[in-house]
């Protein structure tokens, strides 16, 4: 035991030189050429605190002791999970239903602001959801979707003066073609090997968005970008039909809610299903779902175009709050937020995703005060969730488990 403990507090206090050696030259080196010490230090003491708390954490959790400190937590976490789940779902989403239509009411722009972009997480989070956490394929680069729904009804609207309404199944179409197309040379492959080739074919698609000068207008993005429109009466001169452009917040709250709803339906429905009954058995077990009888090859190849689709929504609305685009809004680090929404939530898990966008969207935004730490605060969190609750907040009912991790 002791001897242990000296060799991990040993790479433990190495770790702490090397992390200091890393900040020092981002934040000791000034831009006249002086050099201080005080606040590469002055952080570098935040990462000694944090990661001492996060040791005695684990060290706790080891010894069995956690039970003891969490157990009045978990019994008032049981009761409130066994009242909601006795209540009648008609009455549960009705309640739900009621408290997001009338958000907007009770808030100011900001917090609008916020929810419209937890609103549009959540339609990225589940359609990531059928592609990683009911079909149990690593994808690296799904933002590259959001990013071809974005573009697609942007070219259709500044090029060809086509409304949101009618662009945005044209743009899902898109988006599903751009997912056929990118799935169709993994499907033979597993694990790191599936990731890496996701990653490539999202920083392809960025890269194309960004030299196409002819088509997207390259790093300069496209601008001039109308909001969703509706059709009112207009009783002034007669009875007529005007548009009404919905370009303030809380009409956009509105059309993204629809569109949430509309994704939860659809992702439940898909996970009700036969379709994903067979996406779970390639996530459990592929090599023996295809024994079973189960097409692993359309079946896969229709996850990603199920995912692409729902991207491609969400992509499209983007670009009609933001009424720009451009390559920079589709990077590999929004993938990588996106993947942690779904895995920090629960895989194949609704609410769970819900909740996981929500803690990494929304909980920032309450933390602004501390903008330098935020990402420090984030990568804790996760890692703190990862030891202590690795399936997520919420895991999904019918996630399998495997022999190896009933022998942990």
């Amino acid at each position: 035991m002791i001897q242990e403990f000296k060799s991990k507090g040993k790479k433990y206090l190495i770790g702490l030189v090397w992390i200091f050696l890393l900040l020092w030259p981002l934040l000791g080196i000034n831009a006249d050429g002086t050099l201080t010490f005080a606040k590469a230090f002055s952080v570098w003491l935040y990462i000694l605190c944090a990661s001492i708390i996060v040791i005695i954490f684990y060290i706790i959790h080891k010894k069995g002791l956690t039970l003891k400190l969490i157990k009045p937590l978990s019994s008032a976490r049981n009761k409130i999970y066994g009242y909601t789940i006795s209540m009648p779902k008609p009455l549960l989403f009705s309640i739900i239903g009621v408290i997001a239509f009338l958000f907007p009411f009770f808030t100011e722009r900001y917090a609008q602001d916020v929810a419209i972009n937890v609103l549009i997480y959540i339609c990225l989070g589940l359609g990531l959801n059928i592609v990683v956490g009911m079909a149990g394929l690593l994808d690296l680069g799904y933002i590259a979707f959001y990013g071809v729904g974005a573009y697609a009804y942007a070219l259709l609207n500044t090029f060809y003066g086509i409304s949101f309404w009618i662009s945005l199944p044209i743009a899902a179409v898109f988006a599903g073609i751009a997912g056929c197309i990118v799935g169709y040379p993994t499907l033979r492959m597993r694990g790191d090997y599936l990731a890496i080739v996701t990653l490539g074919f999202g920083e392809i698609i960025r890269i194309i968005f960004n030299n196409w000068m002819q088509l997207t207008n390259g790093p300069n993005g496209i601008l001039g970008i109308k909001p969703p429109s509706v059709l009112v009466p207009n009783f002034t001169n007669g009875f007529s039909l005007e548009y009404l452009y919905l370009k303030k917040l809380h009409y956009l709250y509105y059309v993204a809610l629809i569109l949430v709803i509309f994704t939860i339906i659809v992702v439940a429905r898909l996970s009700a299903s036969r379709i994903g009954r067979a996406w779970e058995a390639i996530r459990e077990d592929e090599t023996a779902a295809e024994m079973m009888g189960v097409n692993t090859f359309s079946l896969k190849l229709l996850a990603y175009a199920a995912g692409a689709i729902l991207g491609g929504i969400a992509g499209a609305f983007f670009a009609a709050r933001m009424r720009f685009v451009s390559p920079e809004s589709f990077t590999f680090i929004e993938s990588a937020m996106v993947l942690s929404m779904v895995v920090l939530g629960g895989m194949g898990s609704i609410p769970g995703i819900i909740l996981g966008v929500i803690a990494l969207i929304a909980l920032p935004e309450v933390f602004r005060e501390f903008e330098l730490y935020r990402m420090l605060a984030f990568g804790a969190s996760m890692t703190l969730m990862m030891l202590f609750r690795p399936k997520g907040i919420i895991p999904s009912k019918r996630m399998g488990v495997r022999s190896e991790e009933k022998e942990e």
